[in-house]
């Protein structure tokens, strides 16, 4: 099975509700998950992390801490995702890229999403919930 690197990216609002995006595209097509994406090759975990919620959301964000890592299976690929809590720097929140839409949620909307494999468990586990 191929292992392709991968990293996302946790950012809150000053309410404290977590952008989420709608995926474009395979894997998870029409589910949501966070900002992320795979990392190009020789490009460390946290320069995607930025990158890819750059093109995703028009966002520009800096990562402060890991917040933890899962590995996932699916269309004869190993996932391993890598994500960061990040706090925004600056940009207009937009849809891009492998974005179909992109917007931030509270824990009451996150509820009501149609999430991506592992999204849920991992926000709770790492203590990520939005507000």
């Amino acid at each position: 099975m191929d292992v392709q690197a991968c990293a996302g990216a946790l950012v809150y609002d000053a309410d404290g509700r977590l952008l989420m995006v709608r995926r474009r595209n395979r894997p998870s097509q029409d589910l949501w998950c966070e900002p992320s994406g795979r990392c190009l090759p020789g490009e460390p975990a946290i320069e995607a992390c930025v990158r890819e919620c750059a093109e995703e959301t028009g966002l520009l964000v800096r990562p402060i801490r890991r917040a933890g890592a899962i590995r996932l299976d699916g269309d004869g690929t190993s996932y391993e995702i890598e994500d960061f809590v990040c706090e925004l720097v600056a940009g207009t929140l937009r849809a891009g890229d492998d974005a179909a839409e992109a917007r931030w949620v509270s824990a009451a909307e996150l509820a009501t999403l149609e999430l991506a494999p592992g999204v849920l468990e991992c926000l709770t586990e790492w203590g990520a919930l939005p507000r």
